[in-house]
């Protein structure tokens, strides 16, 4: 099985210097204004640069320059590693720094260790718009692309498919999905009628909570009662998810409680009951990607 081992940033907003393990499963808590959103936000500017969204990915951050740990650094360099099994970790490395009223990428370097070999096994050796990546398919060695090459975006987005390892580093990374608080105002989508879908997701504002939870009960049983024993260890209450059609092709959901005889519709939870339903769903889901990051649960 592959999975991101380690992240080392530099120089990100307040993250100066972190080496932080990954683990299965984390929680960062802390005091306001220590990095932890940094933390999560520079995870997905590494997913950016894999997929080929960088360039719009640091015009959100308004740019290298205002991301950069103020007064301190003159770059930023983010690092992951991957374990592979049965062999060396692979690693990738980036630097970007400040260009004008733009950035640059400074350095690029995708790379495993071998053993019986004091130098790694390079995939990707870039430098200062010198671009250079390994050709798996005619010439197995270090070559210059030969085609339109985007200096805003990185190589690890833009070189022909690799070897296996180094695609799964571009998958995982390019997959990173983050989540921020739900909306529960009162025209929410988690509190509206839902159209009938096959959904492997609830949807990051709850559009697609309803369909969700009733496709995943009629197609994994298991997932969706560890929900539901899930909310009745939250709830003592709680008893059971209904899915009640209300137009053609909509379904809402109630909730029923075993202290009432009515049940309760959406826009009468809770804003906390709300946020635990699709928490709770969000972690069961079969379709959650590899690296999921949740702002503020």
């Amino acid at each position: 099985m592959y999975k991101i081992n380690h992240i080392k940033i530099e120089g990100f907003r307040r993250l100066k210097h972190i080496d932080l393990p990954v683990r299965p499963f984390m929680v960062l808590i802390g005091a306001n204004g220590v990095g932890k959103t940094s933390l999560l936000d520079a995870f997905s500017l590494l997913s950016a640069s894999a997929a080929g969204g960088l360039n719009q990915k640091l015009s959100q951050f308004g740019g290298v320059a205002n991301i950069l740990t103020r007064e301190k650094v003159e770059f930023l360099s983010l690092n992951v590693d991957m374990d592979v099994p049965g062999y060396r970790p692979i690693e990738y490395d980036l630097k970007l720094t400040p260009k004008g009223v733009g950035y640059a990428i400074s350095s690029e370097m995708l790379s495993q260790s071998r053993e019986g070999y004091s130098d790694a096994f390079k995939h990707i050796d870039s430098h200062d718009g010198d671009i250079k990546y390994f050709e798996t398919e005619a010439s197995s060695r270090l070559v210059r692309p030969t085609w339109e090459y985007n200096p805003n975006e990185t190589s690890l987005f833009q070189v022909p498919k690799m070897f296996r390892e180094p695609e799964e580093l571009r998958r995982i990374l390019g997959s990173v999905t983050q989540y921020h608080a739900l909306d529960v105002s009162s025209r929410a989508p988690v509190k509206l009628p839902q159209q009938m879908k096959p959904a492997d997701l609830p949807g990051a504002d709850g559009e697609d909570l309803i369909p969700f939870l009733y496709y995943l009960r009629e197609s994994n049983r298991d997932r969706y009662e560890a929900i539901e024993d899930t909310l009745r260890a939250a709830f003592p209450g709680f008893e059971s998810l209904s899915f009640p059609p209300v137009a053609a092709g909509m379904l809402t959901m109630t909730w029923r409680d075993i202290n009432y005889k009515k049940p309760f519709f959406m826009q009468e939870l809770s804003e906390g009951t709300l946020r635990f339903i699709w928490l709770v769903s969000l972690l069961q889901s079969p379709g959650l990607s590899t690296i999921t990051m949740i702002d503020e649960p």
